[in-house]
């Protein structure tokens, strides 16, 4: 046996007893994706969608928890007492205007799956089966508050799938954009325009000043980091010398380095516009940073593979960034997989209504089922691999808590 594999005839009585599990449960599965499809709610108030789950999981036998680790919209289901513990995690939350644009709807249904076919083999394996709900990932991070409340402290490896496009690409190398999103209010005196303009200290200005010091400062940055913004507040009348202006900047990049670099940078620009105009600042994190994510190798590899005797082309890409997600986080913390799972026949773009409704159509149904089966099989066979394993569990034994509590405000 190796880190990456067992013997074909175990792998074999693996695959056929996942498989089985899985499309045993495909039309709870299916009615689950389309009822949150169908019914979208946003960050931290998925009160309907974690109802759902929760009661899936505990018709199969999990101690269930809506509530979890002081988030009122966060499950958390256990099953087993092995050594190994698996955390399969699954989110709900949808997009403002769109609903459920990037498909968490057939997230949090495969993960479902997932669980509950590695359920059926938990015993067998030694290992314990964790599934864990998490909120807001759109907006929010509602994983990283999880991580400060250790929800992943006693997890051996965790692994989620989220939708893709319509081609299925490798696990391996599969990376995320760090971001964060900070809020600067500027906060001036508030005067005539025409009668005392000279008793005014204009925090417009200081709005204007940093959008072109931001601006400018672009130039200096490195291929592949994003800095954007928008203009919240910056008065409302023109006779009116407003006191208060409001920008908000996100700073995304998959190197860490240049990403602290740039945040460096628009720090020092809001500041500089502050200085300026003899505004007071400050600067707002309204949900902690996201990470770069870090997809652990050989749990990858397995996805990949189990992806292929799905009947999917996978198809290699170098260091490939998808947008930006609070899993980094976790993968950060503990070996993890994020991969993503192609809409086969489907040409929708994440993040529109054409793809809430792809998420909810047949090639959404297939990336649910195809999804819980791999993800199912990934962790199994990883538990079942016994150098794998003991490599898990020993990065495991020495792995500290969490730290609690990130910075939401400077």
């Amino acid at each position: 046996m190796s880190i990456t594999g067992l013997d074909a005839t175990t792998v074999t009585a693996l695959r056929a007893q996942l498989t089985a599990a899985v499309d045993g449960l495909a039309p709870e599965l299916l009615e689950l994706s389309h009822a949150i499809g169908a019914d979208p709610e946003l960050a931290f108030d998925e009160h309907r969608a974690a109802t759902r789950v929760a009661a899936v999981l505990g018709r199969h036998g999990f101690e269930v928890e809506v509530g979890a680790f002081g988030l009122p919209t966060a499950v958390a289901a256990t099953y087993g007492d092995g050594e190994v513990t698996v955390a399969v995690v699954g989110e709900y939350d949808a997009l403002p205007e769109v609903g459920h644009g990037c498909g968490h709807n057939l997230i949090a249904a495969a993960g479902v799956g997932a669980a509950v076919a590695l359920a059926a083999v938990a015993d067998r394996l030694g290992i314990r089966v964790r599934f864990l709900g998490t909120p807001a990932e759109e907006l929010g991070g509602g994983k990283i508050v999880m991580l400060e409340a250790g929800a992943w402290n006693d997890a051996t490896f965790s692994l989620m799938v989220h939708g893709g496009m319509a081609e299925q690409y490798s696990a391996v190398g599969l990376t995320t954009q760090a971001f964060e999103r900070v809020v600067a209010r500027f906060t001036g005196v508030a005067a005539h325009a025409a009668a005392a303009p000279h008793d005014g200290i204009n925090a417009a200005d200081a709005v204007t000043l940093a959008q072109v010091a931001i601006g400018l400062a672009r130039q200096q940055l490195r291929a592949g980091t994003v800095v954007s913004s928008f203009v919240e507040e910056a008065g409302r009348a023109t006779n009116i010398i407003p006191a208060l202006g409001v920008l908000q900047v996100e700073m995304r990049a998959v190197d860490r380095a240049e990403w602290d670099r740039a945040r460096a940078k628009v720090r020092d620009c809001l500041e500089a516009a502050a200085l300026a105009t003899g505004c007071t600042l400050e600067i707002e994190l309204p949900e902690p940073p996201y990470d770069v994510l870090a997809q652990h190798e050989p749990l990858a590899r397995l996805w990949d593979d189990e992806l292929v005797a799905r009947g999917y082309d996978v198809l290699s890409h170098h260091e490939m960034a998808a947008g930006s997600t609070d899993m980094a986080n976790v993968s950060r913390y503990l070996p993890s997989i994020h991969p993503m799972i192609a809409l086969r026949g489907s040409d929708a773009v994440p993040h529109t209504a054409g793809y809430a409704a792809a998420a909810s159509s047949p090639a959404g149904d297939g990336a649910v089922v195809d999804g819980a089966i791999a993800l199912a099989l990934t962790a199994a066979r990883a538990a079942a691999d016994p150098a794998l394993r003991a490599e898990l569990l020993a990065a495991q034994a020495v792995r500290a808590p969490y730290p609690a509590v990130s910075p939401v405000a400077e």
